[in-house]
């Protein structure tokens, strides 16, 4: 019995400090019972209103021809090791044969593409053709059950008009989709030094790995091509520009035909300056505004057409320039103004076109109908 107690008397302290702790701290929480929560649950899912309903109408029609691309190049390490690099990029079907278009900054450089469907399935990509100018470019897969994109028109947006950002940026998931409006419509120069002539401003949010996907109207038609944003933070919030889908379906066909854009040229070398009225009456000339001809290359459209360059060097500033040459005022019953305006032209066009072409030669205003050539080298004039 003895043997007994130190182990009774432990039971009974034992049982002492549990009832003690019960009692002061409360019983178990599975003793305890609580009110139920009350939550404010809806009935039924709300009906989307028609804004809402288009917008996920457009996401589910347009997204199958939305694809990601894969780009990989070889890049050079400081011992000369290669080194291989993958960049993303985005761009959309054109048609059942498995043409893809898409931002030439997209593909450059690239030893290798691949493609990735809405549906998840990859395939190799081949290069059809490319235009750095205009930041295009067309690539081609062989898949079948293909699903191509509408192409719409640029010419008639206006600011204010609704628009959609669709872009594959990471192929294992769905494609993504932004909206906003048309901010403006101006020329924009590209990080390389390369102008886009109307290109769309728009707030809709251009996420990374959107370049060259769809920029949508609401009836998702393809208005233009997403191709970057300009943004103080570097991440997607700015203000995001697309090429003009009118742009690419001007050299859709020289893309997929030459794998080159034949670009057209007046074959002219024109005054490196904007003309203003106090040059224009420097050199006596008949307008304020124009492109001036100091060298007209033998053999070209312009020496067909009898139009004649500068015959007298002189200088102006810093500048050497030849006078005395023609003055080009209008192209196809456009104003031109200066340079910029003639490769605006010239942008609309491609090499075999018939313009018409009025000029000044002296005081004398003349017309001339002139077949343009294919520029070399990556001239417009």
């Amino acid at each position: 019995m003895r043997a007994l107690r130190p182990f009774a008397l432990g039971v009974l302290l034992a049982a002492a400090f549990f009832l003690y702790t019960s009692h002061r701290f409360g019983p178990p929480a599975s003793w305890v019972t609580r009110d139920p929560v009350r939550i404010t649950e809806a009935q039924a899912s709300p009906s989307l209103d028609g804004e809402e309903q288009n917008n996920v109408d457009v996401y589910k029609r347009v997204v199958p021809s939305v694809v990601n691309i894969t780009s990989t190049s070889v890049s050079y390490d400081f011992f000369f090791g290669p080194q291989s690099q993958q960049g993303a990029g985005s761009g959309f079907i054109i048609d059942k044969e498995g043409h893809i278009l898409t931002n030439y900054h997209v593909i450059d450089s690239a030893r290798k593409l691949e493609v990735i469907l809405s549906n998840k399935k990859h395939y190799p990509a081949t290069v059809v053709g490319g235009d750095k100018s205009h930041d295009l470019a067309v690539i081609q897969i062989k898949a079948p059950g293909l699903q191509p994109a509408t192409l719409g028109s640029s010419s008639g947006l206006q600011v204010g008009q609704k628009v959609l950002a669709i872009g594959n940026p990471f192929g294992i998931f769905n494609g993504t989709m932004t909206r906003g409006i048309v901010s403006s419509i101006r020329q924009v120069q590209e990080p390389d030094g390369t102008y886009i002539d109307e290109a769309i401003q728009t707030d809709a949010a251009i996420n990374p790995g959107n370049s060259g996907g769809p920029l949508l109207n609401s009836h998702g038609e393809v208005v233009g091509i997403n191709t970057m944003i300009a943004s103080a933070s570097g991440g997607n919030a700015g203000i995001g520009f697309a090429i003009p889908i009118n742009a690419a379906k001007a050299v859709l066909n020289d893309l997929v035909q030459y794998g080159r854009v034949r670009r057209p040229t007046l074959g002219i070398r024109p005054l490196p300056m904007p003309m203003n009225r106090e040059l224009a009456e420097q050199l006596d000339l008949p307008a304020e505004s124009g492109v001036l001809v100091m060298q007209v290359v033998p053999g070209s459209a312009a020496a067909h057409a009898g139009i004649q360059g500068g015959n007298q060097r002189v200088y102006y500033g810093n500048y050497e320039i030849v006078i005395g040459g023609d003055l080009i005022v209008e192209v196809d019953g456009q104003e031109v103004k200066d340079t910029q305006d003639l490769a605006h032209v010239m942008n609309n066009h491609r090499s075999g076109d018939w313009v018409t072409i009025v000029y000044y030669h002296g005081k004398k205003r003349q017309t001339a109908k002139v077949q343009l050539d294919e520029a070399k080298g990556g001239t417009r004039t």
